[in-house]
């Protein structure tokens, strides 16, 4: 719910996720991992709008006398010079095969920016795991309509990482049940590409 309501923009459901995540246990750092990643999906925008709005919520949470636990840091990174080799290191294990295609051969400027900065800079990150960082990216792009390759793309990648289809499925539930159809059906039509 965090991701999607961050990803689309939707503050006044932003402020109810991430409310709701911190009451059944999320740390500070994991809300707050999961906003800066956002940014690789939806923009600086939103992710900036929903840093700010995970501010106000920490702000008045403390006022009302509630302790969230603020979680860990992330650890060390590769450097610099290391990054582009880590970040296509965690892409192809995170995809279970090297991503290549006309694409990347088109722009081959995307490619080193995926793994450069989001498989490595992002993903090399310890404080949040491979599962929580696609789940938060699988609300994100259901959330988002028109992205619905990306989407299966990473339907593909969640299961990689160890989640099943039918444990995937059930986010359809979450949504529905917050009233999100829009969002449950894009998830429900992506599972249905993946065999």
């Amino acid at each position: 719910m965090i991701a999607a309501h961050a990803a689309t923009g939707n503050i006044a459901k932003l402020n109810n996720a991430l409310n709701q995540g911190l009451d059944e246990g999320l740390t500070l750092s994991q809300c707050r991992e999961v906003l800066v990643q956002l940014y690789a999906y939806a923009g600086f925008p939103r992710s900036l709008n929903a840093l700010g709005e995970l501010m106000k919520v920490i702000d008045a949470r403390r006022l009302q006398g509630k302790n969230d636990q603020p979680g860990n840091e992330a650890g060390p990174v590769p450097a610099p010079e290391n990054m582009l080799s880590a970040g296509t290191r965690n892409q192809t294990a995170l995809v279970g095969s090297p991503v290549k295609g006309p694409l990347f051969e088109f722009a081959p400027a995307i490619d080193q920016f995926l793994k450069a900065h989001l498989f490595g800079d992002i993903f090399a990150r310890d404080n949040l795991d491979w599962k929580s960082r696609e789940l938060a990216t699988v609300g994100a792009l259901a959330g988002m309509s028109g992205v619905e390759s990306q989407l299966q793309s990473h339907l593909r990648i969640s299961i990689n990482v160890g989640f099943d289809k039918s444990q995937l499925a059930e986010l359809q539930t979450v949504f529905n049940v917050q009233g999100e159809e829009a969002i449950a059906q894009r998830i429900e039509a992506a599972l249905a590409q993946i065999k």
